[in-house]
């Protein structure tokens, strides 16, 4: 099954891609509504929306799939830290910690683009992409979970462009904290959710999904990988966010990118140089995943945020100057 929303006029409506339709859920039903549902439930409504009318993909525009309830992103591929790091962090290594658990960030949930949207970025120097897989959370979500009981807990995937302003990001992070700003300009999500047993097929002996995935710009393919190159399988990922914590229906995972490619900043790190150019106005960025589908995006006019005062001088005083009477 394929979840999708999408408008048609000033209509904004959601429910099932089925071939070349679109076809909405009975009942007023919502994808948030299918989300917390669970499969079962969902499998149940799509029997009931197949008997009635849609009208043709090509004449709505699809919006982002969902609206997330939070956006946890992983960085779970050894590729993609081992280059990256060289051009964010100033030194090409994977260190020692990153083996000991999926590491993730937070981002924004208000910023989420859907297929075709245009990318506002701020104002940088160093605009990337970064090639992800995203599983959604649907059913009950839980915490502490198994990585058997999280495998079930994910509802099914969707292609993530986590977009980065590398520049902002290398400035923050030696604050020791973030990403922030270098990040939650903008998330891409699309084309739709494609449920979790579609992939039965391309899951591996060791529970990875072996799914091949590529990114172009402007037509050019920059990288390419397998998906079952993470560190983690995507069910060990969910559990790891819900230790001590609670994930539920409509949570956003993102597999962190790609390697070989999967963003530009690998391939600087890796050849010392900005190589391919970064992101520029009119830039198209094209996502294939197989099982999933293609996202596309046009990098638009950069956005001037307000002037930034730098930190002013403190005296550390612990008391307040004595007020005159």
């Amino acid at each position: 099954m394929k979840l999708a929303r999408w408008t048609h006029g000033d209509t904004v409506a959601e429910g099932f891609v089925v071939g070349d339709q679109v076809i909405p859920f009975p009942d007023g039903l919502t994808v948030a509504d299918l989300l917390a549902g669970g499969l079962a439930a969902a499998a149940e409504v799509h029997e009931r929306a197949s008997a009635g009318s849609g009208m043709p993909l090509a004449d709505v525009r699809l919006l982002a799939p969902l609206v997330p309830a939070s956006i946890r992103d992983f960085v779970a591929f050894e590729e993609h830290v081992e280059g990256v790091s060289a051009s964010v962090d100033g030194k090409s290594e994977v260190v020692p910690e990153w083996y000991q658990a999926p590491t993730f960030y937070f981002t924004n949930p208000h910023t989420v683009l859907g297929p075709d949207d245009v990318l506002a970025p701020p104002e940088t120097e160093r605009l990337d992409f970064e090639l992800e897989v995203a599983a959604v959370i649907g059913g009950p979500g839980g915490s502490n979970l198994t990585a058997e009981a999280a495998g079930e807990a994910i509802f099914g995937y969707t292609i993530m462009n986590d977009w980065s302003a590398r520049d902002l990001q290398s400035r923050e992070m030696k604050v020791r904290l973030g990403p922030a700003k270098g990040k939650d300009f903008g998330t891409t999500l699309g084309p739709w959710i494609v449920t979790a047993d579609e992939f039965d097929p391309f899951v591996d002996e060791d529970g990875f999904l072996a799914i091949r995935a590529e990114v172009a710009v402007n037509g050019e393919r920059i990288g390419h990988d397998l998906v079952s190159n993470m560190g983690w399988p995507f069910a060990e990922l969910v559990a790891y966010a819900s230790r001590n914590s609670r994930v539920v229906a409509g949570d956003v995972l993102g597999s962190g990118t790609t390697g070989n490619g999967g963003c530009i900043a690998e391939l600087w790190g890796r050849r010392g140089t900005l190589d391919p150019a970064p992101l520029r106005e009119g830039d198209v960025v094209r996502m294939t995943v197989e099982g999933i589908g293609v996202v596309e995006n046009r990098v638009g006019v950069a956005v001037a945020a307000p002037e930034l005062r730098p930190a002013r001088v403190r005296s550390r005083a612990r008391e307040r100057a004595p007020q005159d009477a």
